[in-house]
């Protein structure tokens, strides 16, 4: 994954009956008998017991053998579901930084974490070893994939009766490393660092990360994918969740592919795939396993509804914070309902529902607006892969019935929180969310920014003037000067009059070669650069103080509604959850990409303060005046911009991919 500022602006872009609270969800899969059963350890080791339930449910490859310390050799791994590893040392590891609330999940006092998160020494109780899976990969079967560069080490069980897995991302070479050399740089792992831990305190499920470290030792990447390669400083990340199994883990079984030809390495062993099924259920489902003990069709059916539910869920709360995954494909997708894998994403700051994050992503595929529909594609290949297990009828009949209904109500109902509709549920009410995205989208709408003004609308009976509160709104739109950054045409004017001479005498080529939709999506930028050309700053500013004055409109008559009936002291007591309800679904921190990058360029300078700053900022993404000091923002105290107000132009170049 790479993070440049490109010449061409292209845009970046757990287990119980009912979740309890998102980003808080699942909690681990017990594991009681273990507390306090092994001899005591050192200080920092208390409270960690290692119980690897994985390694003995599901069937392991042992390498075959080679020389002695020989990185693990790429190769098919078939009739197994992890294959043994050794991380490969790093020379002079530091810690970038840690996250106490992670691991504190693993009752972790103050470890060396160099030392051991880095891979140089193994925990007492690990067994490292990587995870064979498959994957739809931008819609086409890529056949065996696997950790590449993730490392299981095990799982530890708390004093409190909890498991969770760790792993090591970047700690060398596995047999699913293909042509890749196992290892993570420096900006990539602190980007999964700090997004996995900002995605948890915004209440998002996801996997943890509790420890970013860097080395002295080099790999060589292309960062700009120019043909200019240097070396850059090895990473490792410590991942933490209840398991990593993912959808493509129960696509190892199947068979060649119509389209690509190719297969799992596991075919026709289903002996493997109800192994699979029967330890995540009873590992992680357990209601389910009781409440079926006696039918595995009905089990197998519950656990894909709740799959299902669950996945639901976690894209409508991605499209409520403007979270945009950027590689949606089955590997990525957890069976757990967690956000996993932090490769190419962002978070929107200008509102665009066909924004794309990730560059490599050239046909818009996981666009921002398109995350629950390919969400619910993938959850079809899961169902296809259960099969025999789950009856694919069965499965289907299941997506169909559940998935839609349940992204559309639980969409709804995160945005009459994030619009403080605390009292009445209204049919109107998703007409009046589209209507806000839709001038959100007309007037170039900082996402975050918008919403987290909107706690401050004067709601009350007796408003006064709305024209201060207009021109903070608008203020938070996109200048012109942005509009004509983020329109500028990508094609060279000859490479586009090519492809339209193409269009016009061999639309057939163009549509095989994919470009149809580049080309079409480069006239619109071209048409709307015209446009903007003839358009002047104050007459943008006064179309889209038209457009707020508009929807503010309906939303105070909205809000009138939900207040009706209300008198003295329960309309105050209105007025107070109405606030307290916003400013708990409206955050005012994410992580946009520019802020990472700020934390990557000094981190890559030799200084981590601005990660660790970052990541104390991030733990507190909801704060309010009046509540605990947030941590000081050198931008502020340089003069430059906060974190919370909008972008500066530079950001706009951003790319990853």
């Amino acid at each position: 994954m790479a993070v440049l500022r490109s010449a061409l602006g292209a845009p970046f872009a757990a287990a119980r009956a009912r979740p309890p609270p998102l980003g808080r969800r699942p909690p681990p899969a017990p594991c009681s008998a273990l507390a306090g059963a092994m001899e005591p350890a050192p200080h920092w080791l208390v409270g960690l017991r290692f119980d690897n339930r994985a390694l003995r449910a599901l069937p392991v490859e042992t390498p075959p053998p080679g020389p002695e310390g020989a990185p693990s050799a790429p190769r098919p791994v078939p009739g197994a579901c992890f294959s043994r590893v050794r991380p490969a040392p790093l020379r002079q590891p530091r810690v970038v930084a840690l996250s106490e609330p992670a691991l504190a999940l693993l009752g972790l006092g103050a470890p060396p974490a160099a030392l051991f998160f880095s891979g140089n020494a193994l925990l007492p109780g690990s067994e490292p070893a990587a995870h064979c899976y498959c994957g739809h990969q931008f819609g086409q079967f890529a056949g065996q994939l696997g950790d590449g560069a993730a490392m299981y080490l095990g799982e530890v069980c708390t004093a409190a009766g909890e498991r969770w897995e760790l792993q090591l991302k970047g700690a060398g070479p596995t047999p699913f490393s293909r042509q890749a050399d196992g290892r993570k740089v420096l900006r990539s792992s602190i980007r999964e660092f700090l997004c996995s831990e900002a995605m948890f305190h915004l209440g998002i499920p996801t996997t943890r990360a509790g420890a970013c470290v860097v080395s002295q030792s080099t790999v060589v990447r292309d960062v700009l994918y120019d043909g200019n390669p240097r070396p850059e400083k090895c990473a490792v990340v410590l991942r933490i969740a209840p398991t990593f199994l993912r959808f493509g883990s129960f696509e190892i079984f199947k068979p060649a592919d119509e389209l690509t030809g190719r297969a799992g390495p596991s075919v026709g062993r289903n002996d493997i795939r109800v192994q699979m099924l029967d330890y995540v259920i009873s590992s992680f489902y357990p209601e389910t396993q009781a409440a079926h003990a006696g039918d595995s069709v009905q089990r197998h059916a519950a656990f894909f509804r709740e799959v299902t539910r669950r996945t639901a869920q976690l894209v409508a709360e991605w499209q409520c914070v403007g979270f945009c995954h950027g590689v949606l494909n089955t590997d990525n997708m957890s069976v757990m309902g967690l956000t996993i894998d932090y490769g190419p994403f962002g978070f929107l700051d200008r509102y665009d529902p066909d924004h794309v994050c990730n560059a490599s992503d050239t046909a818009g595929r996981y666009a921002y607006s398109k995350q629950p529909e390919v969400c619910k594609w993938n959850l079809q290949k899961l169902a296809e892969a259960l099969d025999p297990a789950l009856p694919l009828e069965l499965g289907e009949a299941i997506l169909a019935e559940e998935f839609d209904a349940e992204f559309r109500r639980y969409y709804l109902q995160k945005m009459r929180k994030k619009l403080g509709l605390v009292r009445a549920e209204l049919e109107e009410d998703g007409a009046l969310v589209a209507k806000l995205l839709e001038t959100m989208h007309l007037t170039g709408a900082d996402f975050t920014n918008t919403f987290y003004l909107l706690s401050s609308f004067p709601a009350g009976p007796e408003s006064p003037d709305l024209a201060e509160f207009l021109a903070t709104l608008t203020a938070q739109c996109a200048s012109l000067e942005e509009l004509r950054l983020a329109f500028r045409p990508q094609m060279d004017p000859r490479q586009l009059s090519m492809m339209l001479m193409l269009a016009q005498s061999n639309p057939q080529l163009l549509a095989l070669i994919g470009t149809r939709a580049s080309l079409t999506r480069e006239l619109e930028r071209v048409e709307q650069q015209s446009r903007l050309e003839q358009l002047s700053q104050e007459e943008l500013h006064s179309r889209n103080r038209s457009h707020w004055a508009d929807w503010l409109r309906d939303y105070k008559a909205r809000l009138e509604k939900d207040r009706e009936g209300a008198e003295d002291a329960a309309a105050a007591a209105w007025q107070a959850e109405h606030v307290r309800v916003m400013h708990a679904n409206n955050p005012k921190y994410v992580l946009r990409n520019y802020i990472a990058q700020n934390a990557i360029e000094a981190a890559e300078n030799g200084d981590f303060s601005e990660v660790r700053r970052v990541l104390k900022l991030l733990e507190t993404p909801y704060h309010r005046e009046g509540e605990a000091a947030e941590p000081a923002e050198p931008e502020a105290a340089e003069g430059r911009l906060s974190y919370s107000s909008k972008p500066p132009l530079w950001a706009a170049e951003l790319c990853v991919t």
